[in-house]
């Protein structure tokens, strides 16, 4: 089991996990999304309140562990369109409310490129060392 890999030339271990491509997270992120509406709804906390943009947004987190950075803008749009239709507007009517939409936006697709940075990013350097042993020639 590889646990991290090096391109061919390269000087920087990357981790060898298998992450979700951008389109496989956006469709994770809508199945997601609507699984968790009414689990909402069940809960009673499905209205725009702080639970549901918590919860939202944990679920951001979570499949940003498993997707791409580059997948963040859009696994933040489909939690948004759940949150905006069901948890704001009601009855699965999207409505563009200005700055508080463009902050759910910003705070979804934070939470998402916060969770998938780490594990995107060169753990350490390879070092490589030469040692010649005592009766080899120059």
């Amino acid at each position: 089991m590889r646990m991290y890999h090096v391109r061919p030339g390269g000087r920087r271990f990357r981790p060898a996990v298998r992450r979700l491509g951008v389109g496989m997270s956006l469709a994770v992120a809508l199945v997601g999304a609507g699984v968790l509406a009414p689990v909402l709804r069940w809960v009673g906390e499905l209205n725009p309140g702080w639970f549901a943009l918590g919860a939202y947004t944990v679920l951001c987190a979570l499949l940003g562990v498993v997707s791409r950075p580059l997948a963040a803008p859009l696994v933040a749009l489909g939690a948004w369109l759940f949150f905006d239709g069901f948890a704001v507007h009601r009855y699965a009517e999207l409505g563009w409310a200005g700055r508080p939409d463009e902050l759910r936006l910003l705070v979804f697709a934070g939470a998402a490129l916060l969770a998938s940075l780490p594990a995107a990013l060169p753990r350490r350097r390879i070092r490589v060392e030469v040692i010649r042993l005592a009766g080899q020639g120059r």
